[in-house]
């Protein structure tokens, strides 16, 4: 006898491996580099790539994760030949493609805001362990949604913000304070 089995989505898919990966992490099971490479990793053997428009909630998420993922990726691996003191030609092309992907990851937040019409969302500075972050890094709450959580230092993604009336003047601990403030 054949029963249906509902399949499941790229999403139900893409989400699932993101959240076990981040409980792993809260619980200390995999650091912060472990939590990027696996992500990378399972991004690659998946061959992922992001949607070319965004009429969704899911696939605005899906693209900034995407996004948001290979940036941090390529500028912890930036950092990485910095540190051993190898060739600066390759240093400089990690951190481009990470500028790169972080810049596009700016325009998919802007679309995807811009898809939900700014309704429900909340933005503010947040407090950072970094002084090179702090008073640069802005977080953009979902508030219709569980786990949506955006970040950004674009200024010109903050004056939208300002021009929207989502960005509020108080600096505020981030929702997900244990990630933002740990170092890779």
């Amino acid at each position: 006898m054949n029963y249906f089995k509902p399949t499941k989505t790229i999403f139900d898919e893409f989400f699932e491996h993101r959240d076990m990966l981040i409980i792993q992490h809260m619980n200390g099971d995999i650091s912060k580099k472990e939590y990027l490479e696996l992500n990378y990793k399972y991004m690659i053997e998946k061959s992922i790539k992001p949607f070319q428009r965004i009429d969704s909630f899911e696939k605005g998420m899906y693209n900034y994760q995407y996004y948001n993922m290979m940036a941090k990726y390529h500028r912890m691996i930036a950092q990485e030949i910095k540190d051993k003191g190898k060739h600066i030609s390759f240093y400089s092309k990690y951190l481009e493609e990470a500028d790169y992907y972080y810049n596009e990851k700016d325009k998919t937040s802007f679309r995807l805001l811009r898809y939900l019409h700014y309704e429900n969302v909340e933005s503010y500075f947040i407090k950072m362990e970094s002084s090179a972050l702090e008073g640069k890094l802005y977080e953009i709450v979902l508030k219709d949604y569980e786990y949506a959580v955006l970040h950004s230092k674009s200024l010109w993604l903050l004056d939208v913000l300002k021009k929207e009336n989502v960005f509020l003047p108080e600096r505020k601990k981030s929702v997900i304070d244990y990630y933002v403030n740990q170092k890779y």
